[in-house]
């Protein structure tokens, strides 16, 4: 059994999605904040539930899924073999009953306040959720005897630094609060190991898009404006580069994570060249045979130019290199996209 902890997240469902294929009985919990449109994140627990339909809010700010309490909330797939409940890693004492009620072999710690602009309005809450989130997950574990930790973290870490990003980098610089609350995380984590013996691994995502991804990401605004015939908003010239990669391979990579490796750092990356975000655009117009309008606006002082993993890491020790290219990517983001277009018109970017 797995907990897996922001489960209505874009790479947690997709993660919990894998596990559950692999055989797993997954305990997911979210606390379903409304950062963006919760229609998304309903979208993806009925498919995690195995709802024949999709059931959605009318609300873009309150879930169908969420309840006054985790127990009151509590929904259980068909299989009995996906476990939901709607549940803050903030609030320790909810947290401990989850850990007194099930033994969990490890955990996927995925919850997060993510969004590096976001973070300069409102710090405060980044820092509850990824740093004091993170340490009420880890003391659950040394209490209740829980060894293997993974946790989710950002490239937004190697700001300033040569690339191609190797993991021993010092990234002791970060421009924004979301990239230091996530080194906060990173840091409570290397202390549980060395004081308790927890086995963590942490993985540092690199542009992570796909179907049903966060609207508040490039990918997947690019395409809705574009379907709906608005102008880009456009942070610089677009000049600016990604190492984009897919959450599917993402979800591959946390999984094999899951494996003892002490106390490690892995980069989870397309590995390949950056591609600009003018050439995302001049794809997402030719797949949907629309041409962009674009808006531009100054490059945002926390944003990164560019960003590029060494991913040899993650081959020597998970066996891991991302299957699908970006092209094929973004291609399966319009195909889904167009699929959806119905209800998707109406999410709030």
């Amino acid at each position: 059994m797995v907990l897996v902890t922001g489960v209505a997240g874009f790479i947690a469902s997709k993660t919990a999605e894998l596990l559950l294929r692999q055989g797993w009985t997954v305990v997911g919990l979210d606390n379903l904040n409304d950062y963006y449109d919760v229609r998304l994140k309903d979208y993806r627990l009925s498919r995690l539930l195995g709802n024949d339909r999709f059931l959605q809010s009318k609300d873009p700010a309150q879930s169908i899924y969420r309840a006054d309490t985790p127990e009151s909330g509590k929904q259980v797939s068909a299989d009995g073999k996906f476990i939901f409940y709607p549940l803050d890693i903030e609030k320790l004492s909810e947290l401990e009953k989850l850990f007194e009620e099930y033994q969990f072999e490890a955990v996927l710690n995925l919850a997060a306040r993510a969004g590096v602009r976001y973070s300069m309005e409102n710090p405060f809450v980044y820092m509850t959720t990824n740093a004091m989130g993170t340490l009420n997950i880890l003391d659950c574990m040394r209490k209740h005897g829980v060894k293997k930790h993974v946790m989710a973290s950002t490239s937004s870490l190697y700001a300033g630094q040569k690339m191609p990003f190797t993991e021993d980098l010092p990234v002791n610089t970060p421009l924004s609060p979301y990239a230091a609350s996530k080194k906060a995380g990173e840091l409570m984590a290397y202390s549980y190991h060395k004081l308790y013996g927890l086995d963590s691994t942490i993985v540092r995502y690199f542009t992570v898009f796909g179907p049903a991804g966060r609207p508040d990401m490039s990918i997947f605004r690019f395409i809705k404006w574009i379907m709906d015939g608005k102008p880009i908003e456009l942070f610089g010239d677009g000049s600016q580069s990604r190492d984009f990669t897919y959450v599917e391979d993402i979800a591959r990579g946390t999984v094999a994570a899951m494996k003892p490796l002490g106390y490690e750092i892995i980069n989870l990356g397309g590995g390949r060249n950056p591609i600009s975000l003018n050439a995302v655009i001049a794809f997402i117009e030719k797949a949907l045979g629309k041409k962009a309008q674009i808006n531009y606006k100054p490059f945002h002082i926390a944003d990164i130019a560019e960003t590029w993993a060494d991913i040899s890491k993650a081959d020597r020790l998970l066996g891991w290199k991302p299957q699908v290219s970006p092209e094929e990517g973004f291609q399966r983001s319009v195909d889904w996209a167009l699929e959806h277009a119905e209800w998707l018109k109406d999410i709030k970017l």
